[in-house]
């Protein structure tokens, strides 16, 4: 008799790890009865393109679709969609479900449990936050009912949060049309650089037109018949058509804390390394928390690249093989307009905050050789640790061709190396994509010589 195995949450790291439960399954001879539900309209999607997508440079929400529902049920994959898992009773074995379509409650008893519910915005508890015209951005639906609103002849959006899906919306705002506000109560834009690079970021969003407000609470929202018209702070208060909310999001575990499942400090489901939370219970993606090798704790890191590996460590377990998802360094990067951020490891404000023996070095550089047509700026900062040299994180701002540089760095991090060894590793060099020294190694040979 197969092993039922119910998933919840039909997007990234579900459908990852039902698909790789499956293929596993096949080739160790184990019989899986996979079902997947999702309150929403939409598998394994990019909820990472939806900035792109507002912005107009992808066409539409189908592009941003690896695999609809009909090709993972020709798949295998039992995937029942508007429905929504209610209840979790571990010691039964089974899950409520809402089919909003049907319009009953039923109970789905399984064998093994997947929770891929994934994270949910977080919206500001304050006055008016509820009003129509105020989206956050996590789902396709998302996506599409802020194409609607923009769809309406407006003129001016309000971005609350300068963190990546700030600026990126900021962007795609921008791109639409709109004079946009972004407003963050921190000191600058991009909370996870050091503030002497979001310097660099707050200066360039000024340059684009994007007004940025920092060091600014929201209080409340006002509002008219037609939804929300503007947004109230401690540093005054600026009218909106539309308000786009980029204040981080947090684990969707309400379920998983009500069924008594073991949580961390941020909320997220708490894994081992092969991404069961106990015996018969497994999660992944937006909703657990990680571990950061760099850290040596536990984070809450809700990226697509991470959910689509746990996926698939937790699929091969599951379905009888054998893997391990061994942590994180808290690599990210974006853009906003033509200007390119990107992070890895610990900033020195982290090293700062947790007691360690560091030196920080900042470089000024360019993307090609100096004398190359299009060579353009790039700022690399580097945390390194003492006195064993080891790289702690870096840093990088700059113009086209800047941002990728940073795995380099994420890979000097996974492999421990020291700034001095990562100053004289085998880089590529060619005038037309970098000087002789690459930036990285630049900073690099300095913290080295700090040290």
């Amino acid at each position: 008799m197969a092993d039922r195995v119910l998933v919840i949450g039909a997007d990234a790291a579900g459908m990852s790890a039902a698909s790789q439960a499956l293929r596993t399954a096949k080739a160790t001879g184990r019989d899986l009865d996979v079902i997947a539900v999702d309150r929403g309209h939409w598998t394994s999607y990019s909820a990472c393109g939806i900035p792109y997508w507002v912005a107009g440079d992808v066409a539409s929400a189908d592009k941003l679709v690896a695999r609809t529902p009909e090709q993972h049920r020709a798949n295998g994959i039992d995937v029942r969609m508007v429905t929504e898992a209610t209840a979790i009773d571990t010691d039964a074995g089974w899950v409520e479900v809402h089919d909003h379509a049907a319009g009953r409650l039923e109970r789905l008893g399984y064998d093994q449990l997947i929770i891929a519910t994934g994270a949910t915005p977080v919206r500001p508890d304050v006055p008016g936050a509820d009003a129509a015209g105020i989206h956050g951005v996590q789902t396709l639906d998302d996506g599409g009912a802020v194409l609607r609103h923009l769809a309406r002849p407006l003129e001016r959006a309000v971005v609350v949060g300068a963190g990546y899906i700030g600026l990126e919306m900021a962007e795609a705002m921008v791109r639409r049309g709109l004079a946009v506000t972004v407003v963050d109560r921190g000191r600058e834009p991009m909370n996870t650089l050091d503030p002497d690079l979001g310097t660099q970021v707050h200066a360039a969003m000024e340059a684009m037109g994007i007004d940025v407000v920092t060091s600014a609470s929201v209080t409340a929202f006002e509002t008219g018949p037609g939804g929300v018209t503007a947004v109230v702070t401690d540093a005054g208060t600026f009218p909106a058509d539309v308000v786009v909310l980029g204040t981080g999001v947090r684990p969707a575990t309400d379920l998983a804390r009500a069924a008594g499942l073991p949580l961390g400090p941020s909320g997220g489901l708490r894994t081992d390394d092969t991404q069961r939370v106990v015996d018969g219970v497994w999660s992944a993606g937006d909703c657990v928390e990680t571990w950061d090798r760099v850290r040596g704790d536990w984070v809450h890191v809700p990226l697509g690249t991470h959910a689509n590996k746990q996926g698939r460590v937790l699929g091969t377990n599951l379905g009888g093989g054998s893997a391990r998802f061994p942590g994180i360094v808290g690599t990210a990067l974006t853009k906003v307009c033509d200007l390119e951020l990107a992070r890895t490891g610990l900033t020195e404000g982290d090293a700062v905050d947790a007691g360690l023996d560091h030196v920080a070095v900042t470089i000024e550089s360019t993307t090609r050789s100096g004398y190359f047509p299009g060579t353009k700026p790039i700022t690399v900062k580097m945390v390194a640790e003492r006195p064993t040299g080891r790289l702690l994180g870096a840093q990088i701002v700059g113009r086209d061709g800047s941002a990728k540089r940073i795995d380099v760095c994420a890979m000097a991090l996974w492999t421990e190396l020291t700034v001095g060894e990562l100053a004289m590793t085998d880089l590529a060099y060619a005038p037309p994509f970098s000087s002789v020294w690459d930036p990285v190694q630049i900073a690099a040979r300095k913290a080295a010589d700090r040290l």
